[in-house]
């Protein structure tokens, strides 16, 4: 816990009570707000214990003249994240993007402090590509990032940092750094989920193409669109993101230090395997596309022929039905006895030399 201020200069009795309460009141451990995540000093990499207010931490970091703040938040509102943006001096236009989200993977620097934007994919389970509701879930995670402190905002439920900071609370070496370290661990932690999910989709386009070539299969081509859309939304997330990552392996800001710049470059490395699978994905369900509906259109053919065969053997014994329903009274063979059978006769092999030849030539 930080050190608690003296609250001196208080006389009387009285101002001694007022004194002690105060004390007290200031040593009770008070539970951070629901959208509050986290918030924690980092002096040598090492994790000071205790809870932290953003504003005790930040007190503490620059009364030492070392260590920095990383504090997690969750979908704040604007009244919520005033107190941190004061606390930071954090630019309004940043923290307006924070709280209402639904932006682009972007990097901004405002004075001392750069802003930047993630989109964090996850990939959602389901029996069949061909029946699911949704691939590719989104979300997004906002950072400041200052000389000793970064503020992360999130928003959705799938992308929490949580098992991420575990991990660098293990590992104090990284971190010390400075908060440009954690900014490098978020991306290449949010870097690596795109991988997973692209693993994951490429299962589901293969299956996808298998059953577009199977015989007889039922793959409609809005099925295939609403795969493409998922990958539309996948490479949105991912494709806007190039630029920021190279800007900060290239040194785009003082915040970042030598020694984490090229870290971000084997994340750009990574963003850019992603981002060529995104591609491949586009171009092959644009390729599954084009085959389903040239399939559909060979179905289209192949039941019009079949539909043009069996109206030209129905045809046969509706044009002779037709010409001795005419009621004349001198027609071929009209008072014969056998003219009916004859008749019928003519009609049956007239119909089956047609069904012949259409069998033949593979119309039916």
């Amino acid at each position: 816990m930080p050190a608690i201020p003296s609250l001196g200069g208080f006389r009387g009795r009285a101002g001694g009570n007022r004194a002690a309460r105060q004390t007290l009141a200031v040593r009770a451990p008070v539970s951070p707000p629901a959208y509050v995540v986290d918030c924690a000093v980092y002096v040598q990499g090492e994790r000071l214990s205790g809870r932290w207010t953003h504003a005790e931490a930040i007190d503490e970091v620059r009364r030492r003249g070392e260590g920095f703040v990383w504090i997690g938040l969750h979908e704040p509102d604007s009244e919520q994240i005033q107190g941190v943006s004061d606390t930071f001096g954090l630019h309004e236009l940043a923290v307006e993007d924070a709280v209402h989200a639904h932006q682009r993977p972007k990097l901004e620097r405002y004075d001392d402090t750069l802003f930047m934007v993630l989109k964090t994919v996850r990939y959602v389970e389901h029996e069949s590509p061909t029946t699911a509701n949704e691939i590719v879930e989104t979300g997004e995670l906002m950072s400041f990032l200052g000389t000793d402190f970064i503020v992360t905002v999130r928003h959705g439920n799938h992308s929490g940092l949580a098992r991420l900071r575990r991990e660098l609370d293990e590992d104090p070496e990284r971190l010390r750094n400075g908060p440009a370290a954690v900014l490098h661990a978020i991306t290449d932690h949010v870097v690596d989920h795109y991988l997973d999910v692209t693993d994951s989709i490429e299962g589901d386009i293969d299956e996808m193409e298998t059953e577009v070539f199977a015989p007889h299969s039922r793959v409609s081509a809005e099925q295939i669109y609403f795969m493409k859309r998922e990958v539309l939304e996948l490479r949105r997330a991912v494709m806007p993101l190039a630029t920021p990552l190279k800007r900060l392996a290239e040194g785009y800001t003082r915040l970042v230090p030598d020694e984490v710049r090229s870290y971000f470059r084997d994340v750009d490395d990574h963003l850019t395997t992603v981002s060529e699978r995104v591609v491949n994905f586009d171009e092959l369900l644009t390729t599954l596309v084009d085959a389903t509906l040239a399939k559909i259109t060979l179905q289209q053919n192949t039941d019009m022929r079949k539909i043009t065969a069996w109206a030209a053997i129905i045809a046969v014994p509706t044009a002779l039905a037709g010409i001795y329903g005419m009621n004349f009274d001198y027609m071929p063979e009209l008072h014969w006895r056998f003219g009916y059978p004859a008749v019928v006769t003519v009609i049956l092999g007239i119909c089956l030399l047609l069904y012949r030849i259409f069998r033949k030539n593979h119309w039916l």
